[in-house]
Formats: C-alpha cells, structure tokens, sequence
C-alpha cells in the first residue's frame, strides 16, 4: 500500500482469548481485554506500555470506546475501522502507519465475540436490503452458494473438490488441541451432511463460536528489544469491490486480486515465495476462490488445486493450519486469528501442525459476502 514501508513494523505479540463457548456472562470487551493481557504477555510488554487501540466487533457499537474504558486507557490512539472479518488485516497496516507517524508506538489489536452463546442473531443484527432483504435470502450462506454454484458452472469445480477443503481443515485441526471440531471427516461426510443452501451443506460452512484475541504491533525496532522472535509486517493491501451480494461484478473474482497484488508489490515477493497461506474460510468456497485470485493457481483451476489432500498435513501447500473457521473456531469475524496462527507458525510455535523451514506467510481475510479483501504478507528475519 503507498506509503508504507516494507519491514518497518512487527507484530511482537499474540494471544487468543478462551475459545468455544465461554464463561456465562463473559463479553466481548472482556474477551478483548483477555487477549490483550496475553499478547502483552507473550511480547514481554504490560498494560502501561499500550498507546494504540485497535479494535471491532459487531456487538459493541462503540467498540474502541468501551475498551479504552475498561483498560483505563483514556489517551490511547482508536482505530475501530470495520469492514467485517478482514477488518484485522486493514489494521495491521493502520497500525504501521499510525506507527510511522508518531500517533502511537504500542498497538493492541483486539477482537471479542460470544456469538455462540448469546446467539447468532442477538450478536449481529442484518441490514435492511431494499433489493435483497424482500427475496428472504438465507444469507450469508445463499451469497456465498452463488458463488460456489457460478464457480461450478464456469469452471467445472465439483462438489467433491469443495468438499476437499473441509477435510483438509479438520486434518489440520486434528493436530491443533484448541480446536472446536476433533471428529475425523470425510468427503462422504461432507455430502452427506444436512443441506444449507444448495450446493452447501453444514460441513461447507464455518463453525459458530465464541472467542477473542489481540496482537501487538510495534515498530521493526523495538521488536527486536522483546521477548519473542519478531515477525515483519513485509505488505499489505484492501480492496473493496461491494457490499451487498447483488452488487458483486463478478462471482467469480474477489477483490483479493487487487489486494494480493498490492500486498505482493509491497513486500517484493511472488506467490511461488509464500510458504504457508492462512485464507479466511467461512465456507469451502472461499478457499478455492482465493487460492486463485492470490495466485496460487489460475483462475478455474481452483478445485483442481485442492485436490487430493493438497492442502491437507502433508500436502505440497499449507493452507489453514490451525484447523480454520471450518474447524478450528468462528466467532462471527475471524480475520485476527489467521494472523495469529501465520505468526505462530512462523515463529516455529505451532507444535504438531508446524510447517518445517517457512520463512514467509500470506494471511487474507474476507468481509461480507466476499466485499472486502485484505491482505498481509508476514516474514521472518530471513525474509527481509
């Protein structure tokens, strides 16, 4: 993105907040609050250290406001941009540059929800549409199974390969012992399962969780004075095509295209050079559908991709290590938490799912239905 620099920033921290379903009573500014202590934790950094607030939930409207209130943070510099789940990802780089401008030099990322417990629809509540909201759609799923239905049309991509991407998740979370799912499934699983809304099943849509966590970005500088290893923020880049379903140029193609060239760009780096891809999977398609247009693959060439356990534990691409919102956790707005696990796996943290010898990895989140893309490009040392 113009004006950012390349390496200039760091995330030094991270920390998940209890997952799955939490305490009766737990908000989503506690579990903000929760991540933010562990973060802080993890970086060697305290409470008092933290001049940047970076937060957005669907569930409090003043977000960055009732958080500052809660860590008695009234001096803080706010950010509480929210573009749904990709919203972590455009922080990163407001991050880097509040940072680079002096505006604040310890920022906390956080995110908090307890969609799961409260319930989905007490937790967000949906927009009137004049052009949509009068059909009843079921959405978000009937946005995304247009999606998935143009993409079979045009491209041939089966149900089967969908299906792939469900599996290869629950692999991975198999091995991750803070994932939601722990039941091996299959491709006749996914099938079989009930119907949502055509061509999806339950098993092609994202868990519904509650959860939280936080980063802490500095600059590339004062990352390296800390506890843990520094992983750099090397590119970022947004881009938002729609907002509504209907306003989608085309089904087909996200706007991940634009913000992966822009993250690419930035960070000097070509697809063939990211080890690890973490893409926000709120339902199979969404994988397939990135993995081209960061280009990974070419267009169409999606299902095919993800084939026979490509990108499952022992495939020739990580992809969504932690388990993903498949089956790992989804509460509401997952975009922080493939920051968190590409962190981790670059630090060499992530225990039995760890990819050996990564140096560089992609982290896109989505918003909407498919609206807004954001994506970070994180590297090691190594990479700079």
């Amino acid at each position: 993105m113009k004006g950012l620099i390349r390496g200039s920033a760091a995330i030094a921290g991270v920390g998940c907040s209890d997952l799955g379903a939490v305490a009766a009573l737990m908000s989503p500014i506690d579990l903000m609050a929760q991540g933010i202590a562990r973060a802080l934790d993890d970086c060697g950094l305290t409470l008092r250290d933290v001049d940047g607030l970076f937060c957005a939930t669907t569930q409090v409207r003043t977000s960055a406001m009732t958080l500052a209130e809660y860590l008695g943070l009234p001096d803080a510099y706010t950010d509480s941009t929210i573009v749904g789940g990709s919203s972590f990802e455009v922080h990163v780089a407001h991050a880097m540059a509040a940072i680079a401008a002096g505006l604040c030099s310890v920022v906390a990322i956080a995110y908090g929800s307890t969609q799961r417990t409260v319930g989905r629809r007490a937790a967000s509540v949906r927009e009137w549409n004049p052009y949509e909201t009068p059909f009843k759609p079921f959405l978000p799923a009937s946005a995304y199974a247009m999606a998935a239905s143009r993409h079979m049309h045009e491209f041939g991509t089966t149900r089967e390969q969908m299906a792939e991407v469900a599996v290869a998740a629950r692999e991975w979370a198999l091995l991750n012992p803070a994932a939601w799912e722990k039941k091996k499934l299959t491709v006749a699983d996914v099938l079989g399962a009930r119907k949502i809304s055509d061509p999806f099943t339950v098993r092609d849509i994202c868990l519904v969780t509650d959860g939280g966590g936080a980063l802490i970005v500095v600059s590339a500088e004062r990352a390296r004075s800390l506890r843990k290893k520094p992983v750099y923020v090397l590119g970022c880049g947004q881009s938002i095509t729609h907002a509504a379903i209907s306003s989608m140029p085309d089904l087909t193609q996200t706007g991940a295209i634009a913000s992966g060239r822009q993250a690419y760009h930035m960070a000097k780096l070509a697809p063939r050079e990211i080890g690890l891809a973490m893409l926000y999977d709120a339902f199979t398609i969404n994988t397939i559908l990135f993995l081209e247009d960061l280009g990974f693959c070419p267009k169409g060439e999606g299902g095919r991709f993800v084939s026979d356990g490509a990108i499952a534990p022992g495939g020739r691409f990580a992809v969504n290590t932690n388990g993903g919102g498949l089956s790992y956790c989804h509460p509401g707005m997952y975009g922080l938490f493939l920051l968190i696990e590409a962190v981790e796996q670059l630090r060499g943290e992530a225990g039995a799912r760890q990819v050996a010898g990564i140096e560089t990895a992609i982290a896109h989140g989505n918003g909407g239905v498919l609206s807004a893309q954001a994506s970070v490009i994180l590297g090691t040392a190594a990479a700079l």
